[in-house]
């Protein structure tokens, strides 16, 4: 279903969550789930995944994850403060030490001069801090968008578990 590269960095989060006895969460945006999806494809992805969050609606957001009303209405759906007020709602909302978030304009519609189409805002949320990571990935396609995300909230996740 992934490409192998996926495969790979999906199986090693696993892995390694698993021996250090750490539970994962992902609050996802633009790709739909999509990252939940590449870690449960994982033979025990069990004992890493708690459960994913799918938000796409800023309700949802707000309902599922606390990410502040203010927030949403100063920076956007589409930033940098989002991104870590998703990831560190949903570390706060399951039973995970490590979380990642992924909220983005995947295309083909909805883009601005300000925020494009293949704009996404990452973050990850563990023992290790918050990071944040913002990408272009330019008007690559949706599908393509929606994958390049995927590769990046894992990477996220693997540099989170150290």
């Amino acid at each position: 279903m992934f490409p192998q590269d996926i495969q790979r960095l999906a199986q090693q989060i696993v892995a390694t969550a698993s021996e250090r006895g750490l539970m994962l969460a992902t609050a996802e945006s633009c790709t739909g789930g999509l990252v939940a999806a590449a870690l449960t494809a994982v033979p025990g992805s069990s004992a890493a995944l708690d459960r994913g969050f799918v938000t796409y609606s800023n309700a949802a957001k707000m309902q599922m994850l606390d990410v502040p009303e203010d927030t949403l209405a100063r920076h956007g759906a589409v930033s940098e403060a989002t991104a870590r007020a998703m990831a560190t709602g949903a570390a706060a909302r399951s039973g995970a030490r490590v979380s990642v978030s992924v909220t983005g304009i995947a295309g083909p519609g909805g883009g601005s001069a300000e925020k494009p189409v293949g704009l996404v805002h990452f973050a990850a949320s563990g023992p290790l801090g918050v990071v944040h990571r913002e990408m272009r990935f330019g008007d690559i396609g949706r599908d393509a968008v929606r994958l390049a995300s995927v590769r990046v909230a894992l990477e996220l996740l693997a540099d989170r578990l150290g």
